[in-house]
């Protein structure tokens, strides 16, 4: 379940913290059902940290300790490859499961979504509690079976799941 695994959220920290907020204040909600245990709380950056190669080393640390990944695309998600880019490289790497979270509702892959996303065994949703909470409690077992079966095409929940969840 979402609560128990930990997540690691990637995000524009310039233009798209705020929907990490969010997800922070659905959690801390006590009236919400919501909740993850989020990866950033592993080995926090020092306020100082400038050097590259440190917060590399950091984020590389976090998401070692991580069982699952959401990629907050916003507008300009795909033209981030600073530490962006090297955070969704990473978690490719190491095999993790990716829930992309469109900020404009899209319930497929979007325009937005970076090229290296495109076509990797990932789940795209809209930025919504009830289908993230859905998808961090269901993608990741889903999509160990899909790579056992070598599938590995971008993938959305069908109208249905959105329509049982009321959304």
């Amino acid at each position: 379940m979402s609560y128990t695994d930990k997540t690691y959220v990637i995000f524009d920290g310039d233009k798209d913290i705020w929907a990490y907020a969010y997800m922070k204040g659905w959690k801390n909600n006590s009236r919400i059902d919501f909740d993850f245990d989020d990866a950033h709380d592993i080995k926090p950056l020092t306020y100082n940290a400038s050097n590259e190669y440190y917060i590399k080393g950091r984020l590389k640390e976090r998401m070692r300790l991580t069982n699952q990944v959401i990629v907050i695309v916003g507008e300009s998600t795909k033209y981030l490859y600073k530490y962006v880019r090297w955070e969704i490289e990473l978690a490719q790497e190491l095999n993790l499961p990716i829930i992309v979270v469109n900020l404009n509702n899209t319930r497929s892959i979007d325009f937005n979504c970076p090229a290296i996303l495109k076509k990797k065994n990932a789940i795209h949703i809209s930025f919504n509690l009830k289908i993230i909470k859905y998808s961090l409690d269901n993608f990741p077992s889903f999509y160990n079976y899909r790579m056992d079966k070598t599938k590995k095409d971008d993938y959305n929940w069908n109208a249905d799941i959105y329509n049982n969840l009321e959304i």
